[in-house]
């Protein structure tokens, strides 16, 4: 069916005695699967594609509700685009590497990873499930690495097919052929692949530094990753001392970090210390002369204005560390615990004693150590007073992060480049937000940004950096000269792999190669899904027209609460490898509020599982809820809204089977029989009917446009208000006519006016299937079989075009319908205040009507005098103005002089 045609052609089929939501799903999923309906078809045109870099949901347990919200504003604009005549490609991809993963396998298998142990191939894991309960690691029995990414394998595997399930049963138009893992081998490639080259043009590098660190996951963090929470302390105030022992206090938060302390440091305009700039004191305890300098980044508001600068206690002591020249003197290991070794810089007996006590020890524990020992020795000024203070935490931790130093890997995002930083802002401007104020939150992140990105990682389960290092002859490794495979070698694994020009014997051999052991940040990957999904740089000719005719890529849909993650990754990595945006718009979701109108969250446990409302209330009326909403803004979980969407299917269902039914009924009500028809919009004669077309056509142009611009929501709204006032009005008004029933005074419509109303409600039922086709999938396609069987999917055909109905409706008054309907139901409004049956008959009445309604009114009068039962002379009269409150003239339709009939006498009970 094509809409350019001067008739749409129906092939109408038996019709189903009863209607319904339930079960739309089984039955149409399958047979969207077996004919491949929403499959790509390979245009290769880049014109005619319009590409989805849909975001790969984490695998690490249960989908929710906020899920389903955000997937469905993408798919409502697949269907469209689709319906549009573009061939959507529109892939799926599983997010199975990272931190969830390892921390789902390790309490669902009760397992842990053990660097030192080999692969065993007849492993069997512990557990398999432990029903939600947290093992606890000493409880878990360590395996290989090896032996756990397998395992990471297998649940994922698992988890992968129940989101699937939903997924489909949500209505999802994703071509399921094209799917990805971001551990999987193509992955892997496109993820190793990049970062050679990032290597190999100087953007990609390594640096010994300190940084932030996760001592529960045992892992560098990202700036990027960083949560901010308020944590409790105290405050301590501790007297460093002169020479001659007179004290100089500083207040704390972290007595522990003493020994690590480098310098005392105080604003250069603090007037209290400018006399002691350069001049040294002796920190308590541990006797270890530093001195007092000054540096802008101090807080002379802060406490007593002077800090110590310990490394590492937070981001400023780095900054004072790298811009001051100071030692460094780290005391605290990547467990959390304090080093084992007395630090050479200790050189007091005392000192060293004391600091014995807290090797090993919890920073924690530490801290009691020592300010039990200020408070004997003096140096304790009053007790601790409570503070609370806003502390880093890694966003998936429950610690406050430390600050170790270690070898990791970085890559260039303007953090420390003006002119890359510049670059990315300019990207920014050149990408079309939706909502387009999301647009601040990319400004504000790049221009915020105060270092490259950390992209190494210290976990098991990820894609590992494609690097060795050669081994000299005492056993060191020379890290300042990785060995790098060639790119078809890849992806590969360098912890069992080995570089050319070496075999096995000496993977850790003096004179031999080590592995380079660390993995890639999940984000390293993630950020190349644009280019994993169009096949970027994979040999072959299909590949290479599919990237083609892909990429850079139409849509990003995501969540606002990774712009500054995934968005702005995305962006770098495309704009350093592919000089260029990875797509050319991003729609950007809102959170989903409980009832109470707070977040929703795992942690916080107030999560729906989507697989309840989808049960309960039906796939479209879910998808109606969560297509309520705008882009950009918080919705409430709010099932009366799914009530509305499911009596908006149903509703969708029976007035397409009433309107289809009209003319094909047997002695018994049935229609048995198919009939092939044409719905011809010349034959739409009567001005009633001809006012439909005109406000369809209007329909259609505001939805489209909304549409075209990512607002969903308000396309949906402009369709669904005027489905009602088509069901409640026009149906009401032209159903008699269309049945070819007998006016009161026995007179038949002519056959025009019967063949234009039934060419109406087919022509807009037609129309109305293809316009809720992307909201309501289930119920459209249901529909769409009864008017056009053998004919494809609704989610195949045209979408409406506006020409065809508004060339139709030529001359006529939008509004014609709206007064016809105002009218019906001033009529109806006198039988309810007379408290009777609406089939009672009116004798005679008056409509008082506003002179703007008057053709409108005229022309359709023998509509509304059906419709509301009059069986006497229905006369019009011109209203008078009358004033608003609002000063301004009110057109409205009243009733006068009427009289009603007898109600017709009720049928007995059987």
């Amino acid at each position: 069916m094509s809409e350019n045609t001067d008739s749409i052609h129906a092939n109408l089929t038996a019709l189903p005695d009863h209607v319904g939501v339930d079960g739309l799903e089984d039955k149409w999923c399958k047979q969207w699967e077996d004919s491949g309906t929403y499959r790509f078809r390979h245009t290769t045109e880049r014109s005619g594609v319009y590409s989805i870099d849909t975001p790969p949901p984490t695998v690490s347990g249960h989908l929710h509700v906020g899920h389903v919200f955000s997937y469905t504003h993408t798919d409502v604009m697949a269907r469209f685009k689709r319906m549009q005549g573009f061939d959507v490609f529109y892939p799926m991809g599983w997010d199975d590497n990272g931190l969830p993963t390892e921390r789902r396998v390790q309490n669902y298998y009760g397992v842990r990873v053990d660097t030192s142990l080999k692969y065993d191939p007849d492993f069997k894991p512990p557990f398999e499930g432990t029903e939600g309960k947290k093992v606890e690691a000493r409880d878990q029995v360590p395996v290989s690495r090896q032996n756990f990414i397998e395992l990471c394998e297998r649940l994922t595997g698992e988890d992968e097919k129940l989101f699937e399930a939903l997924w489909k049963s949500l209505g999802l138009s994703v071509d399921w052929t094209q799917t990805y893992h971001t551990i999987g081998e193509h992955p892997r490639r496109v993820a190793q692949k990049a970062f050679l080259r990032n290597l190999s043009r100087g953007e990609a590098y390594q640096q010994e530094a300190p940084g932030l660190w996760d001592v529960t996951f045992q892992t560098a963090v990202a700036q990027a990753e960083l949560e901010s929470r308020e944590y409790p302390g105290f405050y301590h105030k501790i007297a460093f001392r002169f020479a001659d022992g007179t004290p100089l206090y500083i207040e704390t938060t972290r007595p522990e970090l003493l020994a690590a302390c480098g310098a005392l440091i105080a604003h250069p305009d603090d007037e209290r210390y400018k006399e002691h700039f350069g001049e040294k004191v002796y920190s308590p305890l541990f006797h270890v002369e530093v001195p007092i300098l000054a540096h802008p980044a101090a807080e002379m508001e802060k406490g007593a204005g002077i800090a110590m600068c310990c490394t590492f206690g937070d981001i400023t002591d780095v900054q004072w560390w790298r811009e001051l020249h100071l030692p460094t003197r780290s005391i605290i290991q990547r467990n959390g615990r304090i080093i084992m070794d007395v630090p050479d810089w200790i050189t007091d007996e005392a000192g060293r004693a004391l600091f014995e006590e807290t090797e090993g020890k919890t920073v924690f524990t530490a801290r009691k150590i020592i300010v039990d020992a200020l408070r004997e020795a003096g140096d304790l000024d009053g007790e601790p007073t409570p503070t609370k203070r806003m502390t880093n935490f890694y966003e998936k931790g429950d610690k406050p992060l430390e600050i170790v130093t270690s070898r990791q890997w970085y890559l260039r995002n303007g953090g420390t480049d003006a002119a890359l930083n510049a670059q990315l802002i300019k990207r920014g401007e050149e990408l079309n937000f939706h909502p387009d104020f999301m647009r601040v939150r990319y400004d504000n992140w790049v221009h915020g940004l105060n270092g490259d990105w950390l992209i190494s990682r210290q976990r098991f389960f990820g894609v590992p950096f494609p690097l060795w290092y050669q081994v000299d002859g005492q056993g060191n490794a020379d890290f300042t000269r990785p060995i790098t495979p060639k790119e078809e070698q890849l992806p590969i694994d360098p912890t069992t792999d080995v570089p050319e020009g070496f075999d096995e014997s000496q993977r850790d051999q003096p004179e031999g190669f080590t592995a380079e052991r660390d993995i890639m940040d999940t984000w390293a990957t993630s950020s190349l899904t644009p280019q994993i999904v169009t096949r970027w740089g994979e040999p072959g000719e299909e590949n290479e027209a599919l990237h083609k005719a892909t990429f850079p890529m139409d849509l990003r849909p995501q969540g606002q609460d990774i712009i500054r993650t995934w968005l702005f990754s995305s962006v770098a990595r495309a704009h350093l490898e592919n000089g260029c945006l990875p797509w050319s718009h991003t729609a950007l979701s809102g959170w989903i509020l409980d009832p109470d109108h707070k977040k929703m969250s795992k942690s916080k446990g107030n999560v729906v599982v989507p697989n309840e409302p989808i049960a309960k209330f039906g796939a479209d009326a879910v998808r109606y809820w969560a297509s309520s909403a705008k882009l950009g803004l918080d919705a409430t979980y709010d099932e009366g809204q799914m009530k509305i969407g499911r009596r908006l299917a149903i509703k969708l269902l029976n007035a397409t089977k009433f309107a289809l039914a009209i003319g094909r009924e047997d002695e018994n009500h049935h229609v048995a029989s198919a009939a092939q028809i044409d719905w011809d919009p010349a034959d739409v004669s009567e001005a009633l009917d001809r006012s439909v077309l005109a406000r369809l056509a209007e329909v259609i142009t505001q939805a489209t446009k909304s549409l075209e611009s990512y607002e969903h929501s308000k396309a949906l709204e402009s369709i669904e208000s005027f489905f009602w006032d088509f069901c409640d009005d026009y149906i009401e008004l032209a159903k008699n006519r269309a049945y070819g029933t007998a006016d009161a005074s026995g007179q038949v419509p002519s056959d025009h006016a019967v063949n234009s109303a039934r060419t109406t409600l087919g022509l807009v039922l037609d129309a109305f299937a293809r316009l809720l086709a992307p909201y309501l999938p289930f119920a459209c396609e249901e529909i769409w079989g009864w008017m056009h069987q053998g004919e494809g999917s609704v989610h195949r055909s045209a979408w409406p075009l506006p020409g065809v109905y508004a060339q139709a409706a030529e001359g006529t008054d939008p509004k014609t319908l709206d007064w016809a309907g105002q009218a019906l139901a001033e009529i109806r409004k006198i039988k309810s205040e007379a408290k009777v049956s609406m089939k009672t008959p009116v004798l005679q009445a008056t409509l008082s009507v506003p002179e703007a309604a008057m053709a409108a009114i005229r022309d359709s009068l023998g509509d509304i005098a059906e419709a509301g039962r009059v069986t006497g002379a229905l006369n019009i009269a011109e209203a008078a103005a009358n004033t608003g409150a609002d000063g301004e003239d009110e057109a409205v339709i009243t009733v006068r002089d009427s009289e009603l009939g007898e109600p017709p006498a009720k049928k007995p009970k059987h």
